[in-house]
């Protein structure tokens, strides 16, 4: 029996991952599963660059605006919510749509890893975390991590402490790295992922997002956050994000609002860049260039979707 077809669009940020999704999804009575780690919380929505509610409306979405921005929310737990998601919508006889950038949450679908919950060690983690206050975190942590784990580094910002952290933790409660523990925890596939990039040259791509940082700081990026830091007084992993974590240093004074807008930007393309090392590594990927018309890509998609 053949196995239900899966079809997944990825790639870098401001690329135009949604306006494609949501126009194939009329096209093939689709549904979409968001792929995206800062998509999924709640009251986070011009910096992480959420589907409008007019969008949302016109195609049912999943694992958008869900999460409280108190709660930690791990890749275990999104692999468990998008297969729940992705069942749904076969079960309808309708076609699953996986749309976003996060490839930790993408891989976790398409080579189907099983994560095991690791339990964490409080007083290494202290340790860790007296380590970077006193060296430095790049100087130190970071270094190291990249020394017990490259591959796994290569898509982490030497700013990440979680997940340089992470790396860290894995390695020290199992002695093998988090890139060889992932490996061996695949399993088979269930399902026919057809699996399509977006990429464009670098600096067009790179004049979309200083464009889109300067569209969200004027739709309210910044009173986004203040509200925010208002309402919760712990959000550990939200205000990591992109965009976010700038914004509160410059509400904490420690940037300047010019330092603040040229930091997102920079930190924007530099993660964008590595989406699409990350992105590159996947075989069978099939790239489309985020220059066409959204019409052409959607054909181009249907055409190996109908094969």
């Amino acid at each position: 029996m053949d196995k239900p077809k899966v079809i997944v669009i990825c790639g870098p940020t401001a690329s135009g991952k949604t306006s494609l999704s949501i126009s194939l999804a009329k096209k093939i009575n689709g549904e979409i599963v968001s792929c995206d780690s800062m998509q999924i919380y709640k009251e986070m929505d011009i910096g992480s660059a959420k589907p409008t509610v007019e969008e949302m409306q016109e195609i049912k979405h999943y694992l958008v605006d869900f999460v409280s921005p108190e709660k930690r929310y791990s890749v275990s737990e999104y692999k468990e919510d998008a297969s729940k998601a992705i069942e749904e919508i076969i079960n309808k006889g309708k076609t699953p749509i996986i749309v976003g950038g996060t490839g930790l949450y993408l891989n976790s679908l398409i080579y189907n890893i099983q994560y095991n919950e690791m339990e964490v060690d409080l007083n290494y983690r202290r340790e860790l975390e007296k380590e970077a206050e006193e060296y430095g975190l790049v100087e130190v942590l970071y270094n190291r991590a990249k020394e017990i784990d490259p591959e796994a580094m290569e898509k982490v910002s030497a700013n990440d402490k979680k997940r340089i952290t992470r790396v860290l933790e894995i390695y020290n409660a199992t002695g093998r790295n988090k890139t060889e523990l992932e490996k061996k925890s695949r399993k088979e596939v269930p399902y026919n992922y057809l699996i399509f990039g977006i990429n464009m040259e670098r600096s067009i791509l790179y004049d979309r997002i200083n464009k889109r940082v300067d569209i969200m700081l004027e739709q309210g990026l910044i009173e986004e956050v203040k509200n925010l830091i208002n309402k919760y007084s712990n959000m550990p992993t939200a205000m990591q994000g992109l965009g976010y974590k700038e914004v509160k240093e410059f509400l904490d004074g420690n940037i300047s609002k010019e330092e603040m807008i040229e930091k997102i930007k920079m930190e924007t393309r530099r993660y964008a860049k590595r989406q699409i090392t990350w992105f590159k590594r996947i075989e069978n990927i099939i790239w489309l260039d985020g220059l066409n018309k959204t019409e052409e890509n959607v054909n181009s998609i249907m055409e190996v979707y109908g094969e």
